[in-house]
């Protein structure tokens, strides 16, 4: 079974599409690519890893294939499109020619209007991605779970994974309103999360392990392990800790779980979701 990271990001740092990195993330204002992760995923163990898009231009895409394409270890891509647009469908029919590029994921956190993945043209847009065989990466604040677990229940057959556990407030351990909603999310077998995320969320110059517990034991509850994705988040994890401290997080905890629990959360799901070889 192969070990998969499954979500990490390579950019060429640009100020002004990496507005997102602010000043207080000076660590990860620089340019990441796989030079610098392969020597990570090989200490670790890892067999490959899926790239996810960090910016919303088409041209990401292009880059982010060129990765692909270079690196074997770069097993899938999940790049942007605009599921608003009307021509959304040409574009998904263009992409089919390329095997690594597995899904998309359109920025959701942070959009004026919350509630976008209700909007008509929206479910459109994700309307089509099953046609093409693709996953959807849900990226979202936890004031959207409601309106996301709306969304993903008119769809089925679509395969969709939470990001970053919605990114709960674990910095301020804010977790009542966010476990009741994520907790919805249990029924809707077509719905995975990512185990990812946590260490940005959380205190980043004083966090403990145990502060991640009560998240990582409610997103068990919720999906099993049959359903998580271990994923680094890296660099963006960087600003909080290094690979080896977020990925221990995780390895500790999982370490009481069954060999074949683990090698599913971290692996064999990912391979399974995003149709990995």
């Amino acid at each position: 079974m192969l070990k998969i990271d499954a979500h990490q990001h390579f950019w060429k740092y640009n100020p002004w599409r990496e507005s997102w990195i602010t000043d207080e993330m000076a660590v990860i204002q620089r340019d990441f690519l796989p030079g610098d992760l392969q020597p990570l995923l090989h200490q670790h163990g890892f067999d490959g890893c899926v790239l996810v898009q960090s910016a919303q231009p088409e041209e990401e895409n292009d880059f982010l294939l060129e990765q692909a394409a270079k690196y074997d270890f770069v097993k899938g891509v999940v790049g942007w499109v605009d599921l608003l647009a009307e021509d959304v469908e040409e574009k998904l029919a263009y992409y089919k020619q390329f095997e690594k590029l597995k899904g998309f994921r359109y920025i959701l956190q942070g959009n004026p209007d919350p509630a976008i993945m209700l909007r008509p043209e929206f479910r459109r847009g994700v309307g089509k991605l099953g046609k093409y065989g693709y996953t959807y990466d849900v990226l979202i604040y936890p004031n959207q779970l409601d309106f996301s677990r709306e969304f993903v229940a008119a769809f089925p057959d679509q395969p969709f994974v939470i990001d970053h556990l919605a990114k709960p407030d674990i910095k301020n351990q804010s977790i009542d309103a966010w476990r009741q909603s994520i907790k919805a999310f249990g029924k809707y077998e077509n719905v995975c999360c990512k185990v990812s995320g946590m260490v940005t969320e959380a205190d980043w110059q004083h966090w403990k392990k145990e502060d991640f517990r009560p998240y990582l034991d409610s997103i068990v509850e919720t999906f099993g392990t049959s359903r998580l994705l271990f994923g680094s988040d890296w660099p963006v994890c960087l600003v909080a800790a290094s690979y080896g401290e977020m990925l221990g997080i995780v390895e500790e905890y999982f370490s009481a779980f069954s060999k074949e629990e683990q090698a599913a959360v971290f692996g064999g799901n990912a391979a399974t979701f995003y149709n990995l070889t």
